[in-house]
């Protein structure tokens, strides 16, 4: 029997933060590298100093959105050196940010406005009476945005820390890259640590699956690398087993169980490859980490935490719903235990309320001294009187080869299970039948392509929970609940795993999808709530009549951004019959463009999601046009091979007649195909996500260049439109993430000024695009009526058809009446984009089963 040697606690003491204010004692060893350069501590030091400065000498509770970036973790380190409480929230989260503002009302608030990062002072001392040992106030795992926080002591900080210096030997020569959230109590323990050791940080908000990750982490020489269990899935896709790293002197796992051969795979691997597989324990309520497994144990004792970190012990509590006398509940005292919990800013006062922390998992203590975690006490189900461990069940299922994340509620257990050939619903649910003797009603399966995921990479329990809320297939009966809701996003988006808490543009919406799914809302909501892409489905309610009068109807509104769609296929229609002359309808669609791709297709989502999705939305322009152009071929003599391939723009610009009509769409195409490649270069990506208004911004200068003819091209009948166009989109762009007004009035100001010219000796047409690009900026909505929006709604969802068809269409009515030709054109379209959308939702499904039953 092989006993195991704890390692002694590391020395800590009274309220101060040793390693936070004591970065100058590392001189110049390297702090910080990043993509742009390194940071020694000296230079760290002074910045973290200048930033204290600014924060003031008084306590006050600092509220920083996380981000791993330098500014953030600047902003971070400034005030625990000089005492300040820090409230550390998620900073992909802002909805989150708000919650806990509202609730905290935090004194000072620092976070990224217009490219740099600001300290907002929102009054000149504090509001709150905070207790002396209070440092860090963090959210639980999966309480993000909830009031109930953790909080933390510059002890908890300071001990965590060297504890886990102590067990990893983290040197002054480790670089470790910042894989995980900073405001994930995981992700800040590698900062702190690793900062207590004068080691160095390789800062970076990109993933592990990014080809630049792993370029800036041999460059930067890195020794360390973090992973919660999805970390690992994409070190999988991205063959992390045949890489090159050959500074690599360690990987450490926790944030969640990693299946015991896994274990063993990675501790394998690690041992042919000459780094060490360190697999951790801990909660938020320890600072961070609990238990380590040494590496030389890991292949041997794959299922096991391990021993508590240095300075810490663990107790076994009996539970009546253990389900053995040697298993108990798994009780950790130590330094690193918070103080407590706060659920409101009054117990920011409150001092030490938790001496030891009850961790609600299960566990045995092996005769080699090992402690194995066997379930989760908070976790047991009771369905129909029967007791049920979603650990158990999730375990079975993976014995089969299946990843399920298991949770439930007295009713039913539900079941997030990654599609598998061979597997479907019927086939797991009687599996799970067979092992927990329950009822098939009792248990909802829902096959996904992978799970629901906090941002910290953990599994997202409540979301698969919402899963189970409601049927699989839940018909959409046009109501206003959040199932009816669910089950319009389904249908209109194509998306099967539509829960309560997708969003619009979480689900992948775009331009083409957005009109129909809004004007739906206005009507069963009564009115279209602000920024609704971006709510969640469970947020959205039916608006209460206004007034005295409960019977007062609510006013009718409508999104600009659709009415300019509306009204500019209209015009551009009615003027190529000569009905009316109103012309620039294409421009302004372009800038309208740019608009709708800003909100939605530039996401919080990763690099290669909106890439996929861009790449989605050009799809779904240019296959249609191609196929209308198909068929204009063989009944007209309108088009030749270049329009088939939308080429005709770029090959033979100066050519007029017929084959130009399709200008707008093969401009609209290119723009999206050469943003596409921008934002799939990482540096770019990156630009985007930290200068969402300044990157559109410089864009559109570049546009006007063209627009001016200031660098030397061909004049404008010589060159593709889409190179003289393109500052309308990046204008329309811009005006999507103005912020502020100052932002707006430039944007404005810019569109006034290149609109005049630009249609030499046709003012009214230049005066439509200006008009209407002005609308776009400043106002969101416009009044409206009820018959007004189907209308509009109809005509902006089709517009790209009606642009498409109306060629062919038109000039088959028009010598009979222009009106009845206007009419018909726009009617065509609609049908035409009608069963396009059709047969694209039928082709989804039909592949979807194909792959199921495959």
């Amino acid at each position: 029997m092989r006993r195991v040697t704890l390692l002694p606690a590391p020395p800590t003491g009274g309220h101060a933060l040793p390693f936070a204010h004591g970065l100058a004692l590392h001189g110049d060893r390297t702090a910080f590298v990043t993509s742009e350069g390194k940071i020694s501590y000296r230079e760290l030091a002074d910045r973290v100093a200048d930033t204290a400065r600014k924060l003031g000498p008084g306590r006050r509770m600092v509220l920083l959105p996380g981000a791993n970036t330098v500014d953030a973790l600047v902003v971070h380190l400034a005030a625990l050196a000089a005492g300040h409480p820090v409230l550390l929230v998620p900073g992909d989260h802002p909805e989150a940010v708000e919650a806990l503002i509202d609730a905290y009302d935090p004194d000072v608030v620092a976070r990224p406005a217009g490219g740099v990062w600001a300290i907002e002072e929102r009054r000149p001392g504090s509001a709150h009476v905070f207790h002396p040992d209070l440092a860090l106030l963090l959210s639980t795992s999966g309480s993000t945005g909830s009031p109930k926080l953790v909080r933390l002591s510059y002890e908890n900080l300071q001990a965590n820390a060297e504890a886990i210096a102590t067990y990893l030997d983290i040197r002054d020569t480790d670089r470790a890259a910042t894989t995980l959230p900073m405001h994930y109590c995981y992700g800040l323990s590698v900062v702190h640590s690793h900062l207590a050791r004068g080691a160095g940080l390789l800062v970076t908000g990109l993933s592990v699956a990014d080809a630049c990750f792993w370029e800036l982490f041999r460059s930067a020489r890195g020794t360390s690398l973090a992973g919660v269990p999805y970390t690992f899935d994409l070190l999988d896709r991205v063959g992390f087993a045949d890489m090159d790293l050959p500074h690599l002197r360690y990987v450490t796992q926790a944030g969640g169980r990693l299946a015991p051969e896994r274990v063993r795979h990675y501790a394998e691997l690690g041992v042919r490859r000459g780094w060490d597989l360190f697999v951790m324990y801990g909660q938020t309520e320890a600072t961070a980490r609990m238990a380590y497994l040494p590496p030389e144990l890991t292949t041997s004792h794959p299922g096991a935490i391990g021993i508590p970190v240095p300075g810490g012990s663990f107790s076994l509590d009996h539970v009546d719903e253990a389900p053995g006398d040697d298993v108990g509940e798994l009780v950790y005292s130590g330094p690193n235990v918070m103080l407590g919990y706060a659920h409101s800013a009054d117990d920011l006062a409150l001092g030490r309320t938790v001496d030891a922390l009850r961790t609600g998992d299960l566990a045995r203590r092996t005769e080699d001294g090992l402690y194995e975690i066997v379930g989760r006490r908070s976790r047991f189900l009771k369905i129909l009187g029967l007791r049920i461990d979603p650990q158990q069940v999730e375990a079975m299922l993976e014995r089969y080869g299946l990843s399920a994340l298991c949770t439930g509620d007295d009713e039913a257990l539900s079941l997030a299970v990654v599609r598998r050939p061979g597997w479907d619903v019927r086939r797991i649910r009687r599996r799970v039948v067979d092992e927990c003797a329950l009822p098939p009603r009792a248990v909802r399966v829902h096959i996904v392509a992978e799970f629901p995921r906090l941002p910290s990479g953990k599994p997202d329990y409540p979301a698969v929970r919402a899963l189970g809320e409601r049927p699989a297939e839940t018909p959409d009966h046009g109501g206003s609940g959040p199932d009816d809701l669910c089950a319009l996003y389904a249908r209109v988006l194509d998306r099967t795993g539509v829960t309560p808490d997708s969003s619009f543009v979480g689900l992948g919406g775009d331009s083409l999808s957005y009109v129909e799914i809004s004007l739906q809302l206005e009507q069963r909501l009564g009115g279209l709530p602000a920024n609704w892409h971006t709510t969640p489905i469970r947020e959205l309610a039916p608006r209460e009549p206004q007034g005295a009068n409960s019977q007062t109807r609510h006013r009718t509104r409508l999104e600009t951004s659709v009415a300019l769609r509306a009204i500019a296929i209209v015009c551009v229609v009615g003027s190529h019959i000569r009905l009316f002359e109103i012309r620039g309808g294409a421009h302004l669609l372009l800038a309208v463009a740019g608009f709708n791709f800003a909100r939605f297709l530039l996401t919080s989502a990763e690099r290669r999601e909106r890439v996929r999705r861009t790449a989605r939305s050009i799809a779904r322009i240019a296959l249609p046009t191609m196929a209308w152009t198909a068929f204009a071929l063989l009944v007209s003599d309108d088009y030749d091979w270049t329009n088939l391939l939308l080429m005709h723009n770029a090959l033979a610009p100066q050519i007029m007649g017929p084959g130009i009509h399709l200008w707008f769409v093969e401009a609209l195409v290119y723009i999206l195909l050469v943003t596409l490649a921008l934002l799939a270069v990482p540096a770019a990506d990156r630009a985007e996500r930290r200068f969402p208004y300044g990157l559109p911004v410089v864009l559109a200068g570049l546009g006007l260049l063209t627009r001016y003819e200031l660098v030397g091209l061909p004049e404008r009948s010589q060159i593709t439109d889409a190179v003289t166009v393109f500052w309308l989109f990046a204008l329309g762009w811009a005006a999507a993430k103005s912020r502020t007004v100052p932002q707006r009035l430039l944007v404005t100001v810019a569109g006034l000024a290149a609109v005049p010219g630009f249609f030499p000796g046709e003012p009214r047409r230049e005066a439509f695009v200006a008009i209407g690009f002005v609308l776009l900026v400043w106002l969101s909505t416009l009044p409206s009526h009820r018959r007004v929006n189907q209308a509009a709604g109809a005509l902006a969802a089709a517009s790209l058809s009606i642009y498409l068809t109306h060629w062919q269409v038109y000039p088959i009515f028009d010598d009979v009446s222009e009106p009845l030709a206007l009419v018909a054109a726009l009617l065509f379209g609609i049908g035409y984009s009608t069963a396009v959308t059709r047969l694209t939702r039928w082709t989804g499904q039909r592949l979807r089963r194909v792959r199921r039953e495959g």
